[in-house]
């Protein structure tokens, strides 16, 4: 398997320069300041690579480029999102940590094809050592005039600026991160208007996700056709899956989109001794939770997981066996947006106290029916009602819990006790 963000992590001194060099780092960039390629070749390349973000959402990256247009006047910003909240994701820590040069490389290539000549790192508050290694290469390239003025006498001029967060994880939505940059409060803006047109600063700005930005190298090195086909029809690319819970082997694993979840579980090394699959997240804890036979036949790619009934999101895969009261894991995950809410939004603000609340009723042997019926207007009132995703991401795990474990729900409020573990949950 063709490794793209993970190529230099099994080598010795992967985060160096030194290291990237000796896999033919930044030598693809150099060959475009070289030959001055043109910089509506290097979009339609991204284009034919399928490649589509990482953070989350899925959008096509070479269309998100194609926005900003290179003959607006006046200052342009491109912005990595490095702000790696999601519960259950942990892979673009591995790619800063071990191959920080290459996102590096990507934003080089990036801001030559959009005509920007200024880049902000944003990265996790709690990643403080990630954001040491970024800030070592950051210096390694400039001592190399890789990243500077007039970079290796092109003409071309790239600043990069590395900049932690203070954790919080609405600061994940761009524009709450944008807000965050700008040294506000990171409360997400109204769209329109879009980054494209009026980002940082009020200027047009992309934003890109960490493991997006670290494919474009091996993008332009190879080809958007061999990226494309390292997947499958409408999901280009490797995708690295963060693979958590009730694993023999939990960790990170770069594979082939299109990859069977059960190739993928079998890399995890299966579920622990002596009990069964019974559910699956299967891209950090916002999206809706999967039944263990829908997920054994789904593949991991955007569409695979569409039909299975949830998304792809950020590949934060989440397994649960037998073991797992529902009930308990909902309001864990609902527990976390109540406190992470950013409160701008009252539906969400308000809402995601509520969803809490009658989880923690429920669990405490005070439940009635009529709660589950709550649960569900609530979670329907508060999707499609906020400025961002993060309404989505509160309701979706509510919706989908009650859709496919609605049992364990009525068997928690009827007999006081978890149907799993035949104890108060």
């Amino acid at each position: 398997m063709n490794h793209v963000c993970y190529r230099t992590i099994t080598l010795d001194d992967p985060a160096s320069l030194e290291t990237y060099q000796s896999l033919g780092g930044y030598e693809t960039f150099k060959t475009i300041l070289k030959n001055k390629t043109d910089p509506a070749v290097i979009i339609e390349t991204v284009k034919t690579s399928g490649l589509r973000g990482r953070g989350g959402a899925g959008f096509p990256t070479g269309l998100k480029w194609s926005f900003i247009s290179r003959d607006v006047p006046g200052q342009k910003y491109l912005v990595i999102n490095s702000d790696e909240s999601e519960p259950g994701t942990a892979k673009d820590t591995y790619i800063l940590r071990f191959n920080p040069h290459q996102i590096i490389e990507g934003m080089l290539i990036a801001g030559y094809a959009l005509g920007i000549s200024i880049a902000y790192h944003y990265l996790r508050g709690e990643y403080w050592d990630e954001f040491q290694v970024c800030e070592k290469a950051l210096a390694q390239a400039k001592a190399t005039g890789l990243v500077g003025e007039n970079i290796l006498g092109s003409g071309f001029d790239f600043q990069i600026h590395n900049h932690l967060g203070a954790g919080a994880y609405i600061c994940g939505e761009e524009t709450a991160m944008l807000e965050s940059l700008e040294g506000k409060r990171g409360y997400p803006r109204f769209k329109p208007p879009f980054p494209a047109v009026q980002g940082l600063y009020g200027k047009p700005t992309v934003v890109n996700n960490t493991e997006t930005i670290a494919s474009i190298p091996q993008i332009m090195e190879n080809g958007g056709e061999w990226f494309a086909n390292l997947g499958v029809e409408n999901s280009g690319g490797t995708k690295i899956f963060s693979v958590s819970g009730h694993v023999k082997n939990p960790g990170a694993f770069e594979l082939a989109l299109g990859t069977p979840f059960s190739k993928l579980l079998a890399l995890a090394g299966g579920i622990r001794e002596g009990r069964k699959l019974k559910a699956v997240i299967p891209g950090g804890t916002s999206m809706p939770v999967v039944p263990a036979d829908a997920m054994m036949v789904a593949t991991m790619d955007f569409d695979g997981l569409q039909k299975a009934g949830s998304y792809l999101g950020s590949g934060g895969v989440i397994v649960m066996d037998d073991s797992t009261c529902m009930v308990k894991a909902l309001a864990n995950v609902s527990r976390f947006y109540m406190e992470e809410s950013c409160g701008q939004c009252t539906p969400c603000r308000e809402g995601t106290g509520w969803l809490y609340r009658t989880l923690e009723k429920i669990l405490a042997g005070h439940g009635e029916m009529a709660d589950l019926d709550n649960l569900l207007r609530v979670a329907n009132n508060i999707e499609g009602r906020t400025i961002c995703a993060f309404g989505e991401a509160t309701a979706w795990p509510v919706q989908s819990f009650l859709k496919h474990f609605r049992d364990e729900f009525v068997y928690a409020i009827e007999h006081k006790r978890s149907m799993v573990t035949d104890q108060m949950a």
